[in-house]
Order: C-alpha cells, then structure tokens, then sequence
C-alpha cells in the first residue's frame, strides 16, 4: 500500500471522482493509514466536489472516519453536497454519512438537521443496522431530533427480531444518552 501511494498522489489530478472515492476506500477497508495520500485526496476531492455523485460522497467521508483521518474542510464541504442531492439518498447511504461524521466529531447542525427529515420519509427502508447506526450517530454528537427518534423507535419494534445483540445495545445506549 505505501509503494502504492506515492505513485497515487503522483497521479492524482488525474483521477474521477469514482477513482478518489474507490481509492480512500480500498485504504480504509485494508485498515492502512497514509496520512500523506488521505491529505493529498481530501484537497483533490473538494476541487471536484460538483462532479461528485452521491454514492462518491459518502463513500468518501465513510473512508476517512474509518481510518480516523481527521479532514474537517472536506467534511465541511462534503456536507454542502450532500444536503444538495440528499432525497436521492438511500438508507444505507443516510446512515454511513450519518455514522461517518459523528465517529469523526464534525458537528454539522444544518446536515444533521436535513439527514433527520430524510431518513423520517425512509425510515421503513432502513433495516436494523442501519437504525442502530443512525441512533447511535445522533447520540454521540448530541443532536436533538426526537421526531426521528419517535420514528426510529416505532420502526425498531417492528423488526426487533432482526437485531444482533451490538446493534440491540448501540440503540439502547443511544436512547438512554438522549434521554428519550
């Protein structure tokens, strides 16, 4: 991975959006921090921002809070995307932007709010991980949202039997940290 990522950050301008995307998350999966690239394609990403399709967005912030690469102008920027082609997220796609940006800690109220309303309309999508994801995200950064909260909780009980044990105590822990 490391010989790799010399000759990625060589090239890099000359890579799609789907390129950077699939790249950060090959690093991420593999568990292999290259402080260096991850801080190279954090600025060539925010360059093609606008080319960037959604599944290239949350994939990419999804990388960087797995790997625990720290990019908060990215983040910052990536959430202004986001909220732009938000109603075609689907519920995977709500719920690994939701997770990737409280495991980081970038508070973005405005995101956060906009994620709320859209998974409230998709949450008979959302299947149990998902929903363990998106409570716990909303938890740990303090974000108040009780109208999903009520509308996860419903959904939740509903498929209660798909749960694992993680995903039963990530949701316990979350609704007992917000206090609903």
């Amino acid at each position: 991975f490391d010989a790799i990522s010399h000759k990625t950050m060589e090239k890099l301008d000359t890579f799609k959006p789907q390129e950077i995307s699939s790249t950060i998350c090959a690093y991420a999966k593999a568990n292999h921090s290259a402080p260096k690239l991850f801080d190279a394609i954090s600025l060539e990403a925010m360059k093609k921002l606008d080319t960037f399709n959604k599944q290239a967005l949350a994939n990419t912030i999804w990388a960087y809070a797995k790997i625990g690469h720290s990019a908060p102008q990215l983040f910052e920027a990536v959430s202004h995307k986001i909220m732009e082609k938000l109603d075609t997220f689907n519920s995977q796609e709500i719920a690994n932007t939701i997770w990737a940006y409280a495991t980081v800690g970038h508070l973005a109220p405005e995101l956060f709010d906009a994620l709320s309303r859209t998974s409230m309309a998709k949450v008979d999508t959302f299947n149990s991980q998902e929903l363990a994801n998106t409570m716990w995200a909303y938890a740990t950064v303090g974000h108040s949202s009780p109208e999903l909260f009520d509308a996860i909780s419903y959904k939740a009980i509903k498929i209660l039997s798909t749960f694992n044990s993680q995903g039963i105590a990530n949701l316990l822990w979350a609704y007992a940290k917000v206090g609903h």
